[in-house]
């Protein structure tokens, strides 16, 4: 099932990253793109993480793209 429509990451893309060590959605976010476009797929996307944390709400356009630096 498509989780983040905006750049097409689905629940299994998301099951392997949690697999192979995303702990939070910043690992997410760097390892598969999801939530860094509109952001409303951040809630879907932490639920799949092993302790989830909320969400603060963002206003539409101020979703954080994270780099690695």
């Amino acid at each position: 099932m498509y989780i983040c429509i905006c750049n097409g990451i689905t629940d299994t893309e998301i099951k392997d990253a949690v697999a192979n060590g995303a702990t939070q959605l910043s690992d997410l976010q760097m390892s598969l793109g999801v939530a860094t476009c509109c952001g409303k797929c951040a809630d879907a996307a932490c639920s799949f993480l092993p302790n989830p944390e909320p969400i603060p709400l963002v206003a539409a356009g101020q979703v954080q793209i994270l780099k690695s630096e």
